[in-house]
């Protein structure tokens, strides 16, 4: 399971989504990371998760400052701490 997790402005929470597929959520963070640059056709996202089908959300571009990726590990029943980590 993948987690894409959006970072907005003036909000102390992130908001993340999950999807099975990691295609899946490379194609939405580059089409944020595309939008972020000033490239969107619109000013809103729409996002919904798969690991609960009744989360879903919609955003405002301009309002997004920062987003990642991070896959959840079965191992050890946790998930892989997200961000960046010197941890190999």
């Amino acid at each position: 399971m993948y987690t894409l997790e959006l970072t907005l402005r003036s909000t102390p929470f992130p908001i993340s989504i999950q999807k099975k597929n990691y295609d899946d959520i490379s194609r939405i963070y580059e089409e944020i990371k595309n939008a972020m640059e000033g490239n969107a056709s619109s000013p809103l996202i729409h996002l919904n998760c798969e690991k609960m089908n009744s989360k879903s959300i919609a955003v405002l571009y301009k309002e997004i400052i920062a987003v990642q990726i991070y896959e959840k590990s079965a191992i050890a029943g946790g998930s892989k701490r997200p961000g960046f980590s010197l941890d190999v």
